[in-house]
């Protein structure tokens, strides 16, 4: 099913079938799974069944894709595309005409197609520079922890559950994803540690036992560990954090003054804190720098006036350069494309 929506702020959408997102327009980050996302233009977005999504300010449209037919997902190729090892699951939708031509007119017969079409745009984007049956390795041993992370098991009960003579998986692993086996094994739990803290009334000693954990004492000691907040001062938060609309606000008014303004200072009076605690709040929420805000605010307008048919010179001015030569600069640093590229590229 294809739908197209303007997502509520702050609210959280779980996922009940496999989907698929296409940010539109918008202003501001995602959240999937606890973890805040800035660079999702450009890209088709691919989330699991049991995951959530969450938007920052009320300026986002989405067409969203939900996949209903199971049968797709007995596929060990289509799991490339949903089940996340570093970050979120994506493909370059300026990369995929097929998939362009799908969203924009769908003529495609089924769901299958554009599934199809965009696991062999993954392939070709290759984005752990691994070969095909390396990939099955890695995501072997991924959907292993995906099933078995309550059971605590060692790195060692884990392969085995694959394979009983590769003894290299975990060198695969380090290697092509910059990740151990344990480590992707302690993300998933405390991932889902989170949730049921966070989404939940459930007692945090329930909670523990539910999670494997034979001793509810070592399960708060882990969870700060990894976090640096017990898991009851985690509940707090998170529900401060749903009602907080600095994110929005914030997102607002760098969307309204970035061609003018560039200074902590002019943000942190608009806001009515200090030049720190906005410092310290936008690391804190988002683990970027206003500065960066700003510049990604900036490349996104530009890429808009581009399509627009503006002129790069018309452009730079607009935003603040003094030459069209700087903002083709700026603009290639951060797209690695010119803004002629881009143009070519887009309409290619």
């Amino acid at each position: 099913m294809i739908s197209k929506f303007t997502p509520e702020v702050n609210k959280i959408y779980f996922l009940e079938t496999h989907s698929l997102f296409h940010i539109l327009k918008g202003k501001g980050t995602i959240e999937v799974d606890f973890k805040n996302y800035l660079n999702w233009d450009d890209k088709l977005i691919f989330l699991e069944k049991g995951q959530y999504i969450k938007f920052s300010s009320d300026s986002f449209v989405v067409r969203r894709i939900d996949f209903d037919n199971q049968v797709l997902f007995k596929n060990q190729d289509v799991r490339i595309l949903f089940k996340h090892l570093v970050s979120l699951g994506y493909i370059d939708y300026l990369d995929c005409k097929d998939c362009q031509e799908y969203l924009s007119n769908t003529i495609f017969s089924s769901q299958k197609d554009i599934i199809d079409i965009s696991v062999n745009q993954w392939y070709w984007q290759n984005p752990f520079k691994a070969d095909k049956k390396e990939y099955q390795i890695i995501f072997d041993i991924k959907e292993v922890i995906d099933q078995e992370f309550k059971n605590h098991l060692s790195v060692e009960e884990l392969i085995k559950k694959i394979s009983k003579n590769n003894k290299n998986i975990n060198y695969l692993l380090k290697n092509k994803i910059g990740l151990t086996i344990k480590k992707l094994e302690v993300n998933k739990r405390l991932i889902e540690d989170q949730k049921l803290i966070a989404f939940t009334d459930n007692p945090i000693k329930q909670i523990a036992y539910e999670q494997g954990y034979k001793d509810v004492a070592y399960f708060n000691k882990n969870f700060k560990k990894n976090t640096g907040i017990t898991p009851s001062e985690f509940r707090d938060q998170i529900g401060f954090q749903l009602d907080d609309q600095f994110e929005n606000d914030l997102f607002q008014i760098i969307h309204d003054y970035h061609t003018s303004q560039k200074s902590l200072s002019f943000y942190a009076d608009k806001l009515h804190i200090t030049e720190k605690t906005l410092n310290k709040k936008v690391r804190q929420k988002l683990n970027t720098s206003v500065g960066q805000l700003i510049r990604q605010e900036i490349i996104r307008t530009s890429k808009e006036l581009l399509l627009n048919g503006e002129k790069i010179k018309n452009i730079a001015f607009y935003l603040g350069f003094e030459e069209a030569n700087h903002f083709s600069t700026f603009f290639k640093h951060y797209t690695q494309l010119t803004p002629t590229q881009f143009l070519k590229k887009y309409n290619s």
